[in-house]
């Protein structure tokens, strides 16, 4: 099996990914990705051209992989099956965290208030002095701030208490770093309490490994990343691409949007699978990032058949044709359809 992503006298754990694909569409060697060192990777596709099945495979790959921690965030519920045999993950619905695990600064971005008005900087300093939104909440009508001030930190604050997302027993993310994978599904919150659960998991993951706290090298997948995108979970998510592979952090961003990524998300990713994409401002964020080492355009390479991919690998500097391999679990993205092609109704892949 040829490994992607790092240098042929090199050795290591590898995801298998599929095989690859010849210019006359037949399948060839196997082929698979390296997960013995970190690496910041995208996955982008259309809707229904195979992304969220990729990032489940290399989830699956992650869990058989020896020294890894596999974190998958899941938007829209549809990686429940990674927790049926062979991989037996663990799914965390709806999960909670601890409040002062979010920083200060992020509390008015977080309630959508001014950090520099009266009502913003209150909730700054509350959540600087206190450790649970409980806490802050009480601090509230102690402050020695103007009426309207208190009663509009109040009424936000009780808006976060509304999200039921602040737990003081909430998750730890040094716990996601055992052997078995674990799958965080945000199905059921809304955009602005998961993308707290976003900020805090990445970073937490991160600062982990700078204090040497986790043996593992964890890995994030999060699906739908252009959702969590220049807002409050951004933050996080860039450390983790600019800095994350010096203590030990890969992370894998999936969109059928990469133009809505930040350029810093595919400038910094050295490893890019991209199936097929036909928007024109996805094709051209991906294209933006056409390597020397590329002798054709990306888009006279893009594939067309749902299930292959490009794979662009910074660090051998190579491109790859590959199809990408079943799922060993069952596929929650796959495309429900109102009647198959047996006459009944059922969903199929």
């Amino acid at each position: 099996m040829h490994t992607i992503g790092r240098k042929s006298d090199e050795e290591g754990p590898a995801c298998r990914l599929g095989c690859y694909r010849a210019r006359d569409g037949s399948d060839g060697a196997t082929v698979g990705l390296d997960v013995n060192r970190p690496h910041a990777a995208v996955v982008v596709g259309k809707r229904g051209s195979g992304k969220s099945h990729t990032l489940g495979v290399m989830a699956e790959g992650l869990a058989r992989a020896a020294g890894v921690a596999p974190v998958v965030i899941d938007p829209m519920g549809v990686f429940c099956g990674l927790t049926e045999s062979p991989i037996d993950a663990t799914v965390h619905d709806s999960p909670r965290v601890r409040a002062d695990a979010l920083p200060p600064s992020a509390w008015p971005e977080l309630l959508g208030l001014d950090p520099t008005a009266p009502a913003g900087s209150l909730v700054w300093r509350l959540a600087a002095e206190e450790d649970s939104l409980v806490a802050m909440r009480g601090a509230v009508d102690d402050d020695d701030a103007a009426p309207e001030t208190r009663r509009a930190a109040a009424n936000h604050l009780a808006l976060a208490d509304s999200w039921d997302v602040f737990h003081p027993e909430g998750l730890d993310p040094r716990s996601l770093c055992g052997s078995s994978p674990d799958v965080l599904d945000l199905s059921g919150l809304e955009a602005t309490p998961a993308s707290a659960v976003v900020r805090v998991v990445a970073r937490g993951l991160y600062d982990a490994r700078v204090a040497g706290s986790v043996p593992r090298i964890p890995w994030l997948l999060l699906d739908e990343a252009h959702a969590f995108a220049g807002g409050l979970a951004d933050p996080a998510l860039r450390t983790l691409l600019t800095r994350g592979r010096a203590p030990g952090v890969g992370v894998v961003l999936a969109t059928q949007r990469p133009s809505a990524l930040p350029e810093v998300a595919v400038s910094q990713a050295d490893l890019r699978v991209v199936h097929r994409l036909t928007a024109g401002p996805d094709v051209s964020a991906m294209a933006a990032a056409d390597p020397t080492y590329f002798d054709e355009s990306l888009r006279a390479r893009l594939p067309r058949e749902r299930g292959c991919a490009l794979v662009v690998d910074d660090t051998t500097e190579t491109v790859h044709d590959v199809r990408v391999r079943p799922r060993e679990t069952p596929d929650g993205g796959a495309t429900p359809r109102a009647v198959s092609a047996l006459g009944s109704s059922e969903t199929i892949e």
